[in-house]
């Protein structure tokens, strides 16, 4: 154990759970927050909404703490990554997996105080989740996992509802794959040249020069996907309002990657959350205005 001062110390911690670095949790926040909406039919109440929002920071900073012990090999190769604390050995690796289990059953006591069916699909969630760093190895398309195990999401706001999990939940979980896919991309553009180097497998690297098509393709087919699973829910004006300004930062996206710069693809990434709260303002915007005109 390191003799630093315990405030250094627990900078380190904020520093390895990415406390200043909110776009990796808020992209996993919207989609999951357009789930509970949908599912509770507006509204879901303070209760869901918190073990919600304080779950899914918790998670991600759960999973960034396993991941940056699954990569701390790797991560030194990498100018971006190269100086993580677990990478430079300030935190060690029995801390950082310590953190990422008090922080993993922190959100676990949170789902404990919804139901059975929610407690069940957070047991899939946490595996996969764990799993998800070391696919980088073996698997050509490593955020298609990553992108399995941000959406658990949106199947534990539906059976914290409804106590089960319907088919629209399934299209939503469907359309969501492809904004990870997109989104993830993105951010592995930024490392590509390292990651070629050092051996690791990401979707930039498996799709080559069709990377950027790949991309907007994927986000099109989100939001496509979207907004035909929630039709059926005549969210009226406001949520194709949404649809249609998700659109146009898709188009900025494009902007933004299409020369593959590292700094245009990393601002990509980092704007992204942007795009999914603008898809859940318009859930959440409809629905307050069919009960406001329902008074």
């Amino acid at each position: 154990m390191s003799t630093a001062p315990p405030r250094s110390r627990f900078a380190l911690y904020l520093d390895l759970i990415r406390w200043d670095r909110p776009a990796g949790w808020l992209v996993c926040l919207w989609p999951t927050l357009s789930a509970l909406w949908i599912a509770a039919d507006g509204f879901p109440g303070w209760h869901l909404l918190a073990v919600f929002v304080l779950g899914t920071f918790l998670m991600r900073s759960a999973g960034c703490c396993v991941n940056d012990v699954a990569d701390r090999d790797f991560d030194k190769h990498v100018k971006r990554t190269a100086q993580r604390p677990v990478t430079t050995g300030a935190v060690s690796v029995k801390e950082a997996l310590g953190l990422g289990a008090v922080l993993a059953l922190l959100a676990f006591g949170l789902v404990l105080t919804t139901n059975a069916a929610a407690i069940a699909w957070s047991v899939p969630a946490l595996l996969v989740a764990i799993a998800y760093p070391f696919t980088k190895r073996i698997i050509s398309m490593p955020q298609a996992v990553l992108g399995i195990a941000f959406n658990f999401g949106i199947v534990i706001a539906f059976a914290a509802v409804q106590g089960s999990v319907p088919a629209v939940a399934g299209w939503m979980w469907l359309g969501n794959l492809f904004w990870v896919l997109a989104y993830d991309t993105e951010y592995a553009m930024v490392d590509r040249d390292d990651d070629l180097k050092i051996g690791i497998k990401t979707s930039a690297i498996t799709l080559g020069r069709w990377d950027v098509p790949a991309i907007v393709a994927f986000y099109l087919l989100f939001l496509s996907i979207w907004a035909l699973a929630l039709d059926p829910y005549a969210l009226g004006a406001i949520f194709y309002i949404a649809i249609a300004a998700a659109l146009a930062q898709v188009l900025w996206h494009f902007t933004l990657i299409r020369h593959r710069t590292r700094e245009g693809c990393f601002v990509a990434f980092r704007v992204n959350h942007w795009l999914g709260a603008t898809v859940f303002a318009g859930i959440a915007g409809s629905y307050l205005l069919r009960g406001l005109l329902s008074n």
